[in-house]
């Protein structure tokens, strides 16, 4: 069959004959977010160039045969006219598992495969489940071992089925295309020889369905390339999950499937089951959506993943390279005073009258002796007079070096408290000596 593939955005592929429907998506970037996508674009759509079934369009792009009925549910299932357009998947919902291992959703004919030496990828493949009086077992297990050109040996119940139906079994199927579990087989850790598996060329059309005694089957292509990158104990998580909501790009949608067959659901029951999930995926509270998406959503059960509600994003904030810690909370300890108070209060001295000059013992010593001297004949110093202050010249005769040598030091006129003099500095500028 020769299919054109194009999308809602009215772009044209063309697709070659063959099995070319790429089955690996790429993880979400935004941790949370389990909505994946195999073309951004749009709704990929198939137009038909010559007249055909869907379960050919099925084969052709890798998905099962209910996946690919409920999708186009305006369609006849065993004639596709030449030109007719048919929908293939494009989103989907990943289950609510641990992204590891294998999950098996029973309800959507799904499996979606996380393998451990390529992060930020699953892919997905189409398989078929158990009929209603042979159910593909729930829980979580693992792949016990893996075996290439497996030999059925029917359980005696499904031979006398068989021989019931007028199609006897014998007791041994060699390996070969008539053998119904194909090429390749991996056995589960589960009691009763259940597997996953490929199908014989007899029932390929199968794939997608309810029709087996309780064990997963896959297109021989699927299986192949599962059974090479699988190795024994990876984690198999079998679960029912018909209704499936996640986050994309701060929109939230929703993925809703048919019941198998003798586990229907009232329309009442879907809801309350779609709103509990709804609540679980926006922090436990109902958020304010449209009601009439929920609803179709739930009525037409395609499988198709519709957005349902959309919210704000999140505020981008600066996050430190460090993230900040408590400082230490230490004991508080009383701290000794610099200064401690003086046992006697100290003298308090009338202010000096600033008209007047202030001089100091020596001053006044070295002016009585001058008296009735000239100006000029005093000895180098600062003299106040009339309120002006005026410095003498040098006398050509110096005064005694024992005179001034007598004079006593000046005292400041209230003493606080010692202070310590900085270290002298020798060498410094102007050529003087600083002493202590």
């Amino acid at each position: 069959m020769k299919i054109c593939t194009l999308f809602a955005s009215t772009l044209l592929l063309s697709v070659a004959v063959g099995n070319t429907y790429a089955t690996t998506y790429n993880m979400p970037p935004t941790p949370g977010d389990r909505v994946i996508t195999q073309y951004p674009d749009g709704m990929p759509l198939t137009r038909a160039e010559q007249d055909e079934t869907l379960l050919d369009v099925a084969r052709q792009f890798l998905l099962g045969q209910m996946e690919i009925v409920r999708l186009n549910q305006d369609v006849d299932r065993w004639r596709v006219k030449k030109g007719e357009i048919v929908r293939v998947s494009n989103r989907r919902i990943l289950p609510d598992t641990p992204h590891e291992g294998i999950t098996l959703n029973i309800s959507e004919y799904r499996m979606y495969y996380y393998p451990p030496n390529q992060p930020g990828v699953v892919m997905s493949f189409a398989h078929g489940i158990g009929r209603q009086d042979w159910k593909t077992p729930l829980g979580k297990t693992s792949i016990a071992r893996k075996v290439k050109d497996p030999v059925w040996h029917p359980p005696e119940s499904i031979r006398r089925e068989h021989a019931a139906n007028g199609d006897p079994l014998p007791e041994i199927v060699p390996a070969g295309p008539h053998n119904p579990l194909g090429a390749f087989a991996l056995y589960l850790n589960l009691p009763g020889e259940y597997r996953i598996h490929g199908t014989d060329i007899d029932k390929i059309y199968g794939i997608g369905m309810q029709i087996t005694h309780g064990c997963v089957r896959m297109y021989p292509e699927d299986i192949a390339e599962l059974y090479k990158t699988v190795d024994v104990g990876t984690p198999v998580y079998m679960v029912k999950q018909p209704i499936k909501v996640g986050w994309l790009d701060n929109v939230l949608y929703i993925e809703a499937h048919p019941d198998l067959e003798g586990e229907e659901m009232t329309q009442d029951q879907r809801y309350a089951v779609a709103l509990q999930l709804i609540q679980k995926a926006n922090n436990n509270e109902i958020p304010d959506f449209d009601q009439t998406i929920l609803n179709e959503a739930l009525t037409k059960l395609d499988g198709d993943p519709v957005a349902l509600y959309e919210r704000l994003p999140p505020l981008e904030e600066a996050t430190p390279a460090v993230p900040p810690t408590a400082a230490p909370i230490l004991p508080v300890k009383p701290v000794k005073a610099a200064f401690s108070a003086p046992a006697k209060p100290l003298p308090v001295k009338a202010k000096p009258d600033l008209a007047k000059p202030v001089l100091a013992k020596a001053d006044k010593k070295v002016l009585k002796k001058a008296a009735g001297k000239p100006i000029d004949a005093l000895p180098v110093a600062a003299k106040s007079v009339k309120g002006k202050t005026v410095t003498a010249k040098a006398n050509s005769s110096k005064a005694p070096a024992k005179a001034v040598a007598a004079a006593p030091k000046a005292k400041a006129a209230t003493k606080v408290a010692a202070i310590k003099p900085a270290p002298a500095r020798k060498g410094s500028p102007g050529g003087y000596h600083h002493g202590s």
